[in-house]
């Protein structure tokens, strides 16, 4: 019996001499490793400026100078600007085509009456070259002008919905994800069909968007809302690029998403389908007019200034 006690006693003392051996021998719990965080965005590089080219409706020489004194603004700002006849739109294309091949920058279409027709034309034969379009500009196009295809990334149509001439209501394809504003001038009495193109207003705003092309990185299309305005009359166009959801907190009202958006009360009214004093529910959405790159300070819809007084 003495003996089977002793060799237990000897039994424990040596498993406990070999615990800490043991413990130290199994491996500890490892920390799960930490996921490397992603590296970040290699930054953007500015584009090669835009290539532009300007098309004159019918009788473009004597009734779409306006094409041309864009073209000359255009020229001194440091683009490459060129003003065609819309009789050689299918010819000019074929260049446009082979130019971006050879050296690819962007490219902007501008085109008054059936020189806007010819900027969708051209646009569409882009998109079978699987070539990007990065604004189109049209100008009180002729009702004949077909929809904007896919390939292009900004379109702004400027019109008189009445205009026996133009008045061509241009929408976008089915699918559409870029950019797009529309405005209607039929309420201005001041603006024809053969002065449209011709506003020394919205030239300086298409001189502006061209130089702010080649530095507004690439950005998602998903939340681009159309645009689509019955300008009031005689109020300065300012043209954005498209509209912007934007979440309504408690306390906001129309005026005052208006005045810190700085737009017009209006375009939140005719975007959002709203009275201008209509009441809004925190969590709701409304459309605000945006520009991709914030305008020059002198905005178009600035009051114009008053007439020098008088001198004594």
């Amino acid at each position: 019996m003495m003996d089977l006690r002793r060799l237990v006693v000897l039994a424990a003392v040596a498993l406990l001499a070999l615990n800490p051996v043991m413990t130290a021998a199994s491996p500890a719990k490892s920390k799960p490793a930490a996921i490397p965080a992603a590296p970040p965005p290699p930054p953007f590089e500015p584009l090669p400026p835009p290539n532009v080219y300007l098309f004159r409706g019918a009788m473009g020489p004597i009734f779409s100078t306006g094409m041309d004194r864009l073209g000359e603004k255009l020229t001194q700002a440091g683009f490459s600007a060129d003003v065609y006849e819309f009789t050689l739109c299918r010819f000019i294309g074929n260049r446009v085509i082979a130019s971006y091949k050879e050296k690819a920058a962007p490219i902007v279409l501008i085109g008054h009456s059936m020189g806007g027709l010819c900027s969708i034309v051209i646009s569409e034969m882009a998109a079978k070259e699987s070539i990007p379009i990065s604004l189109v500009i049209a100008i009180d196009p002729a009702h004949a002008t077909g929809d904007v295809p896919l390939n292009v990334e900004r379109f702004i149509n400027i019109f008189l919905s009445d205009s026996v001439l133009g008045g061509g209501d241009v929408v976008a394809v089915p699918g559409f994800r870029g950019h797009y504003a529309s405005y209607d001038l039929k309420e201005n009495s001041r603006v024809s069909h053969i002065n449209i193109e011709k506003s020394d207003d919205i030239h300086r705003q298409i001189v502006e968007m061209v130089t702010q092309l080649p530095r507004i990185p690439p950005q998602t299309q998903a939340g681009a809302v159309p645009l689509r305005y019955l300008v009031p009359a005689d109020t300065l166009v300012e043209l954005w690029d498209s509209g912007v959801r934007v979440p309504v907190r408690r306390g906001d009202t129309m005026e005052s998403i208006a005045a810190a958006n700085r737009v017009p009360l209006w375009t939140l009214a005719q975007s959002n389908s709203l009275a201008e004093n209509a009441q809004l529910t925190p969590g709701q959405t409304i459309i605000v007019p945006r520009h991709l790159a914030p305008p020059e300070p002198a905005a178009a819809m600035a009051t114009p200034p008053a007439p020098p007084a008088g001198r004594r």
